[in-house]
C-alpha cells in the first residue's frame, strides 16, 4: 500500500492520493491537507468537512455533493465557492476520506 509523509506524519494512501484509513486523520492534518490544494479553511469549511466525516462513519462511503448539500443544508453554490473546481473530490481530500462514488 502506498504512503505519503505529509506535516512529518506518514499515511496510507491509494494511488490518487486519498488516504485510505480515516483514522489517521485529524483537523490539524486536515488543515495541512486543504493547504496542499489551496485552501484556506474557515469555519465554513469545516461544517461540510465535519458534516463527511461523521456521514462517512454512519454510512461507510463518502457523501456526494448532493448528499452534503441536502442533509447538511449546505447550498451546492456553497461548496463551489468554498473548495472552487471539483468540491466533492477536494472535500474527500481534506476531511481524509475516500474519493466519492461518481468522481471522476
Amino acid at each position: 500500500m502506498p504512503t505519503t509523509t505529509i506535516a512529518g506524519r506518514t499515511l496510507d494512501v491509494n494511488e490518487e492520493g486519498f488516504m485510505t484509513n480515516p483514522e489517521q486523520w485529524d483537523e490539524a492534518l486536515g488543515a495541512e491537507l486543504a493547504k496542499l490544494i489551496g485552501v484556506d479553511m474557515t469555519e465554513a469549511h469545516w461544517a461540510p468537512i465535519r458534516f463527511l466525516r461523521s456521514d462517512f462513519a454512519v454510512q461507510h462511503e463518502t457523501p456526494t455533493l448532493r448528499r452534503v448539500s441536502t442533509q447538511a443544508g449546505i447550498p451546492v453554490k456553497d461548496l463551489f465557492a468554498l473548495f472552487p473546481g471539483k468540491p466533492a473530490k477536494k472535500m474527500a481530500y481534506v476531511a481524509g476520506l475516500p474519493k466519492p462514488k461518481g468522481c471522476v
